[in-house]
């Protein structure tokens, strides 16, 4: 028995025991100040005490790079609002009681503030007294209220178009379900941060009108026990209590300025994640030359005005001066040509004198990523390239959907584009282009924002949306205007994954289809076996996956594709053919995606008279549609697909099996968009409704 109480007791004396239970015991212990006497040691220790946090907090406040990383400062502004009106109270009552005994009755501290600090002097104590709180209620405590109250709105506004971005990033592959959970989360908490901020930006407000009225009624209060029970003189009373009382607000009030100040450093906060406070204004306040010029030889102009206290304005006219010319030098350093550029020359030099060999014949990069000079940042290792990091969550988000592994995308720096442009080639030839400004961001528009931005108009390369190239500043307010805002590096890589998605067809090589094969085998030998190359050659078995990829439809079913292509190899080997088996074996997969869940299945279908004159051209055995019908079908199919869109529904044609490979190969470049399905890739557990008819208006 005694061991197991050894036990508990040691438990409950552990270390996260007694850091859950010091919050409760911290918030008991300041109550109890308000209700029971303090001796005067205890008192200048607690003093001591709020003041030593005040300081501790704002050197926290300081060195945050962002407001969450403080998230605790609602709480801690708080608590320690409470202390201050605890201490207030406990030193309301020693002064009363004892302080006709003299300036050290309350302690050491109330004496050092309300002699050393004002000189002893009572009518300078009340005036810096009511200095401080002016200026901790009038100008720092409502100027922090303000921008936090803001801050609140437009974080709650821009809540929206940062899931947004958040989903976006998680469909292109650029963060797993972990991040995605993770930023989702810390969008929540930012949304509540501000709004606790805002909150207790008020108790600091009233803690300033409290801190006068304690001051007037302590001064009453001791006027009255002076004079009344203490026989004192009006004169001596006045002076002893008032300028205890003066000790006493001064020493609430400046750590309660303390703790204002660093509300306002946390939600004045704006952008620099990378460094703290300190290095941010450093960075762009004292970075431009010019402007240090300008200003040193304004000061020096006016130190030798006559009558101006020359040597000081002449002396910080030569320090700012000094400043600018280190600056000036430092920044012609970084201008000059870096090492790494002079080694790609002098390798360049040495390239042109050898002989040309077989070595100078490089393949062709199936997948590339061109980069002007300024880009280089974002996909250089030594530099932690962001983008990098990307295009590795890329390709696997790829192999995931898609069901196989792409190429390796094979970066370089080219110098004939310009210094922000990138462009994406496949085997050598240009599918994609764009710019992209690092440090800046790209607001783009879904449709649905409420006002223009300040900023660089321009196109949105992977979706064709206008968007806006803004900076740092401005993204608060971008979002709160319902915009989608995404850094550079993730613009370069939704594009790129946008090209990777519409040339998938194109990227699935021979190599690539070959290990597919090999990494199907692994789990079922035997099927693999039988079809390659018994059954099929490769080459067929790659075209068959090449027809489903350009019409969208994954691959990752290998083992469904695999036992239909065995089961008709036999009777044909015509790879459209074996395409239309595939896909109705695929039916309910190819369903799924486009209409999630049990939903009806919602689409256009052909009129009757239209279809029956399309199955007579393809029974011609030409396949030939007539130009005047061809244009209607491409028109009304195109006016009914906008529709289905508009109505927030995919554009979906539902063909006879026979006229589906026709109409998908004659609209897919008219309609990009279209999906063209056949009747028996349709599962015959989902219902189907026709919401248009292409061909009913004649």
């Amino acid at each position: 028995m005694a061991n197991e109480n050894v036990l508990r007791l040691r438990q409950i004396l552990s270390p996260a025991n007694l850091r859950a239970l010091g919050a409760p015991i911290l918030i008991i212990m300041i109550l109890a100040m308000m209700v029971l006497p303090l001796p005067v040691f205890l008192l200048d220790v607690f003093f001591t005490f709020n003041i030593a946090i005040s300081v501790m907090v704002m050197m926290v406040a300081m060195y945050t790079r962002r407001p969450l990383d403080f998230s605790a400062f609602p709480t801690v502004l708080l608590v320690a609002t409470l202390l201050r009106l605890s201490l207030n109270v406990a030193s309301t009552r020693i002064v009363l009681l004892h302080g006709h005994a003299g300036p050290d009755a309350a302690g050491k501290v109330i004496e050092a503030f309300g002699q050393f600090l004002v000189g002893g002097n009572t009518a300078v104590g009340i005036v810096v007294f009511v200095i401080l709180t002016i200026i901790n209620f009038v100008v720092i405590t409502k100027g922090a209220g303000r921008i936090a109250e803001v801050g609140a709105r437009f974080t709650l506004d821009a809540m929206p178009g940062k899931q947004m971005a958040i989903d976006a990033d998680l469909n292109a592959g650029l963060i797993d379900e972990k991040t995605a959970k993770q930023r989702r989360k810390e969008v929540a908490q930012e949304s509540d941060f501000y709004g606790a901020m805002d909150g207790a930006s008020k108790f600091v407000r009233g803690d300033a009108i409290a801190g006068i009225l304690i001051l007037i009624i302590n001064i009453l209060g001791g006027l009255f026990v002076g004079v009344i029970q203490h026989n004192m003189a009006v004169g001596d009373a006045a002076h002893t209590y008032t300028l205890l009382t003066i000790g006493d607000g001064l020493v609430a009030q400046i750590p309660a300025l303390i703790i204002s100040v660093a509300a306002g450093l946390v939600v004045s906060r704006v952008g620099g994640d990378d460094v703290d406070m300190g290095a941010q204004i450093i960075g762009q306040v004292f970075s431009n030359v010019q402007v240090l010029i300008l200003t040193a030889v304004i000061v020096g102009v006016l130190g030798l005005i006559p009558g101006m206290p020359n040597l000081v304005f002449l002396l910080f006219a030569s320090s700012i001066g000094g400043l600018a010319w280190f600056r000036s030098r430092r920044g012609a350093g970084e201008e000059a040509p870096s090492q790494q550029e002079a080694q790609i020359a002098a390798e360049a030099r040495a390239a042109e004198a050898q002989e040309a060999s077989w070595s100078d014949v490089a393949p062709v990069d199936v997948l590339g990523l061109e980069v002007g000079y300024r880009l280089i940042p974002m996909v250089d290792k030594g530099q932690n390239g962001e983008l990098l990091r990307r295009i590795r969550g890329l390709r696997k988000k790829f192999a995931q959907d898609v069901g196989f592994l792409t190429a390796p995308v094979h970066i370089r720096d080219n110098l004939e584009l310009k210094p922000n442009a990138y462009r994406v080639t496949l085997k050598g030839v240009e599918v994609g282009a764009g710019e992209a400004f690092p440090g800046q961001f790209l607001a783009i528009n879904p449709g649905r924002v409420v006002g223009p931005l300040a900023g660089r108009e321009t196109i949105d390369p992977a979706f064709g949306l206008p968007s806006y190239w803004i900076d740092n500043v401005t993204r608060e307010q971008a979002h709160a205007l319902g915009y989608t805002v995404v850094d550079a590096s993730t613009v370069v890589a939704t594009h790129l994954n946008q090209v990777i998605l519409g040339h998938a067809a194109e990227l699935l090589g021979r190599q690539e289809t070959q290990a597919l094969l090999d990494h199907v085998s692994k789990e079922t030998p035997k099927l693999v076996e039988d079809l390659v190359p018994k059954l099929l050659p490769v080459s067929v078995v790659q075209r068959v996956l090449q027809n489903l990829l350009a019409e969208e439809v994954n691959i990752r079913d290998m083992r469904t594709i695999i036992e239909v292509l065995a089961e008709y190899a036999p009777r044909t080997q015509d790879a459209a053919e074996l395409t239309t088996r595939v896909r109705e074996a695929l039916g309910r997969a190819i369903i799924q995606a486009l209409f999630p869940g049990n939903a009806e299945v919602q689409v256009m279908a052909l009129e009757p008279g239209l279809e029956r004159i399309l199955s007579q051209a393809m029974g011609g055995g030409d396949g030939v549609i007539e130009p005047g019908l061809a244009d209607t079908l491409l028109r009304q199919t195109a006016q009914l697909a906008q529709r289905q869109e508009e109505i927030g529904l995919p554009p979906v044609l539902l063909v006879p099996a026979q006229l589906r490979l026709l109409l998908s190969r004659f609209l897919r470049r008219a309609v990009p968009a279209l999906r063209v399905i056949a009747n028996s890739e349709v599962p015959e557990s989902r219902t189907i409704r026709v919401t248009g008819m292409v061909g009913a208006g004649g």
